[in-house]
């Protein structure tokens, strides 16, 4: 059986804030943090619906680190996929 992760009201907070942004999904932003979509739309939901009160709970630094290194990753990823695609077009120009 898994055991349940807890993360910190700052994790959340940080998280609510990358949906926030234009042009990104809860969804997208979930997989790219590594938690379930659902469970971050419900902390949107929460943190719209009390701004004061959500969050009470704690989560650990370990998963917190964690999180923060999976979302660098992720970044990481995407500017490498981008840049190979941007040498195979230059490289398909110059020929």
């Amino acid at each position: 059986m898994s055991r349940r992760r807890k993360y910190s009201p700052e994790f959340k907070r940080e998280a609510i804030a990358l949906t926030r942004q234009p042009g990104v999904s809860c969804r997208q932003i979930a997989l790219e943090i590594g938690i379930n979509p659902n469970l971050l739309t419900r902390w949107r939901r929460e943190a719209d619906e009390e701004t004061d009160k959500a969050f009470k709970g704690s989560g650990s630094p370990r998963d917190e680190e964690v999180a923060r290194l999976k979302r660098e990753l992720a970044r990481v990823k995407k500017e490498r996929d981008f840049l190979r695609e941007a040498a195979v077009f230059f490289a398909k120009e110059s020929s």
